[in-house]
């Protein structure tokens, strides 16, 4: 691979650089004017995109090169090099794009090349109606494939959350952390919405589905007919059935509003106790720790995440927040709360002005359970991401899917959100394209991140690194 220069060293790629610097397969960071660009090399062509993903800015240089894509090394967003588009999540921007131009042993980069529309793919007669039912990431990315797709029916899209779809994995990282902008938060703005002809309905109640009539009922008694049905419901946070854990300082972290509502709490208090020591509650206690409050873990486990990544990356992690003043409570539970004060199992008591529980998820499935639909612990579906009703697609957390890679049926609650969103989607239109991506998720402990890819009992994982 050529080497990768800053905007600062870099080539002028305007004035050319020679052909022989740039090996088959390589790629090579310049500037043109004030941008940053990245050339890549397949076989006699040369293509020049944009050198930073349009999700979190990450280095393309650094990422993998496969046929005509490109993807990010930190999330594993994929990019078309020919046209730039985001062929997967979480990206949904596209790449800017540069023409090129080779003449005399050199390489030059010319002009920004104006958007083109994608190809619309013949999928068969499409449905004049498509309803969305959630508003978190599955949900997003099919209403944004759809348009993107040019889909000219109508979309309506019910969310019983008060915001508009938002990055959730952010809640519990860098925005709770106070080091991101809250306009990194919504995918998209309110007026990508309306602009987009998507009849966004935010804090409203699917009530039930009738496969038959192909109506969802709304808990004010009003119905919305559909063609093409997709629900992506997510999931939820278990609630503690400690007492004393109804009362407000109490809070659990999956919406932009409970995201809020820990920092309004955060910014008047000392000390947090958090409940749970795997990726929700160990994300919150650094983040929590960012801000310069005091956190104490309390855990039923042995080692922190030691189920899910085993005891050697247990030990790691624990040393790791320990290294940055968190406390844990290892196999001990939360045995009641009372004010400021919190009983554990252990027989010890533990003081703290909040408290954050990070004690899991289980799938949002009454939906699909009052509409007759085939359950196996999620919502049951096919290749296609369709359930056992016709015309009725489910994705994200609830839907349990046959994984081509382990032969399982798998239930994911991490990424494959946004990519489940978009093929059922394109299976909406009449496509039938397999759902076959790998699962992946990343979970980030201060300047760590860990990335996981797979699924399994010994699942292999990439070393923790130190963020770029």
């Amino acid at each position: 691979m050529a080497g990768s220069h800053s905007k600062a060293n870099g080539p002028d790629l305007v004035q050319g650089i020679a052909i022989a610097d740039l090996e088959d397969g390589g790629k090579l960071v310049g500037h043109c004017g004030d941008e940053q660009v990245l050339l890549v090399r397949r076989g006699s062509e040369v293509f020049a995109v944009s050198a930073t993903c349009t999700h979190y800015g990450g280095p393309l240089v650094d990422g993998l090169v496969a046929e005509d894509t490109v993807r990010c090394p930190w999330h594993h967003a994929c990019f078309d090099l020919r046209t730039g588009e985001a062929l997967r999540a979480p990206a949904f921007s596209p790449l800017a794009c540069w023409s090129v131009e080779q003449r005399e042993g050199k390489i030059f980069v010319v002009e920004k090349r104006k958007r083109t529309a994608p190809v619309v793919r013949d999928g068969g007669a499409a449905p004049e109606r498509i309803v969305i039912v959630g508003g978190g990431a599955a949900g997003f990315a099919a209403v944004e494939t759809l348009r993107r797709e040019q889909y000219q029916g109508s979309i309506t899209m019910i969310s019983d959350d008060q915001a508009p779809p938002v990055d959730r994995p952010n809640l519990s990282k860098d925005y709770l952390a106070g080091r991101a902008p809250q306009d990194w938060i919504p995918l998209r703005g309110e007026k990508y919405y309306s602009k987009n002809n998507i009849d966004l309905r935010l804090d409203t109640k699917a009530d039930r589905i009738d496969p038959r009539s192909r109506e969802v009922v709304l808990s004010d008694g009003s119905t919305i007919s559909y063609e093409r049905l997709l629900l992506a419901t997510g999931a939820e946070p278990v609630r503690l059935a400690t007492p004393g854990a109804e009362q407000s300082f109490v809070h659990t972290l999956r919406s932009f509003a409970d995201c809020k509502a820990i920092i309004e709490r955060a910014a008047n208090a000392r000390r947090c106790a958090v409940l749970g020591a795997s990726f929700i509650g160990l994300e919150v206690a650094a983040a929590l720790r960012s801000r310069g409050i005091d956190v104490h873990v309390v855990a039923p486990d042995r080692r922190p995440m030691e189920r899910v990544l085993g005891p050697r990356m247990g030990d790691f992690i624990r040393a790791l927040h320990e290294e940055k003043g968190v406390v844990f409570h290892l196999e001990a539970t939360a045995a009641s709360i009372d004010g400021n004060k919190m009983k554990l199992s252990s027989g010890g008591t533990l003081m703290a002005d909040f408290v954050v529980a990070g004690v899991g998820v289980r799938p949002r499935i009454g939906l699909a359970e009052k509409a007759g639909l085939k359950l196996n612990r999620g919502v049951a579906v096919n290749a296609f991401l369709e359930t056992s009703a016709p015309g009725i697609f489910a994705a994200g957390d609830i839907a349990r899917w046959p994984d081509p890679h382990s032969g399982e049926n798998l239930r994911v609650k991490h990424s494959v959100a946004e990519r489940q969103g978009r093929t059922a989607a394109l299976n909406m239109l009449g496509h039938r394209e397999k759902f076959a991506a790998v699962p992946f998720f990343w979970s980030q402990h201060y300047d760590v991140p860990i990335n996981y890819v797979g699924s399994g009992s010994a699942p292999r994982m990439t070393q923790p690194s130190m963020s770029p």
